[in-house]
Formats: structure tokens, C-alpha cells, sequence
């Protein structure tokens, strides 16, 4: 489990077919092969470490549902070690298991922070609502807006300086992961319809 609160951006330095290596320094405190780290909030298995950063392997299933795949050498991306019990949870409960990609569509400026719209795919949409939880690349967010297909949030400047959004624009590919009650509520519900 994770909470959404980015530690570290890190920078991707390779991907041999299969992996990928991480360069990165604070989350690398106390972290040993095996653990799990958030990358763009995907959770990953540490399969090694270095004096300079870790790698993961990236399963089949991994490239398919994250935008995992298409970075490239110096990528910026989201590190969160997991949550260790008795631990404060600052965002919201976070599995790290990527529902799909989003895009982002607009940028505004408002006032001293950024709306920012995506569109997503509609088989997710049912899962996002006005004030629930969304992470985005790892990132704990508030839902400001939300309809078929698109779902809005603010990018507060703190936020936007210390996770990889704030470089982001019109287009580029992100990791959403919905609530996963909403996920549950639907399925009990499903099946108590039935």
C-alpha cells in the first residue's frame, strides 16, 4: 500500500527488455531487493539496488496497462516507497496497481494553481467521481470535476514542484489508479442485482 504522497522524482536511466533502472537517492534509505517502490504509481519490486538507484522488472501486464514502456533515458517519474504500518497516511490508500493511462487534455491557469483536465477511458470514468480520490503517476489527488469520459483536478505549485506534473502538458500520458471501494462497491452490488 502507498499513500499518494510522492517522495522523490527520480529519473529513468535504462530499460534493458524487461526492466528498468531508476536513478534516484532518498527513497533508497532503508530499502533492501524485494521491496516495493511506486514508479509513476505502479508498484514494483526492487531486483536490484545500486549506490545511485534500483531497477524493477516490468511483466507483460505492467507494459500493457501503465505508460511504463514509452519512457525514455532521463524520464522524470513519481517514487513512493510503500506505507509502513503505524506510519501517517497523508494522501489517501493507494494500491499501486494501474487501472489504465489517461491523457492529458488542458492546462489552465487558476489562479494561484492549474486546472488540469484528462480524458480517460470510459470504462473507468464510472469509477471517478466530483471530491473522491484519483492518483495520477502515483500522486494523491482530489477530483474536481468529472464526466463520461474526462475528470479535472487542481494542481496546487507545491504539488507541481515536486512531482513530475508540473512538467507535463496537452497530450502526454499518465497512470490513473481509481478508489478501489468504488471498484468494490460495484461488484457487490453487481452480484446482489443478480
Amino acid at each position: 500500500m502507498f499513500t499518494g504522497i510522492v517522495e522523490e522524482v527520480g529519473r529513468a536511466a535504462g530499460a534493458p527488455e524487461g526492466q528498468l533502472f531508476v536513478n534516484a537517492a532518498a527513497v533508497l534509505e532503508g530499502t533492501k531487493l524485494g521491496d516495493s517502490i511506486a514508479v509513476n504509481g505502479t508498484c514494483l519490486t526492487v531486483t536490484r539496488l545500486g549506490p545511485d538507484g534500483f531497477a524493477v522488472d516490468l511483466a507483460p501486464e505492467t507494459l500493457r496497462r501503465t505508460n511504463l514502456g514509452a519512457l525514455t533515458a532521463g524520464a522524470a517519474v513519481n517514487l513512493e516507497r510503500s506505507l509502513a504500518f503505524g506510519g501517517r497516511v497523508g494522501g489517501h490508500l493507494v494500491q499501486g496497481h494501474v487501472d489504465g493511462v489517461a491523457a492529458i487534455e488542458s492546462i489552465e491557469p487558476e489562479g494561484n494553481a492549474s486546472m488540469v483536465r484528462f480524458r480517460l477511458p470510459e470504462n473507468l470514468a464510472r469509477y471517478v467521481t466530483e471530491k473522491g480520490f484519483i492518483a495520477v503517476d502515483g500522486v494523491s489527488l482530489t477530483v474536481v470535476g468529472a464526466g463520461d469520459d474526462w475528470f479535472s483536478i487542481t494542481l496546487i505549485p507545491f504539488t507541481a514542484e515536486h512531482t513530475n506534473l508540473g512538467a507535463k502538458g496537452a497530450g502526454d500520458p499518465v497512470n490513473v489508479e481509481v478508489d478501489i471501494l468504488a471498484k468494490y462497491v460495484e461488484r457487490l452490488a453487481d452480484a446482489r442485482l443478480r
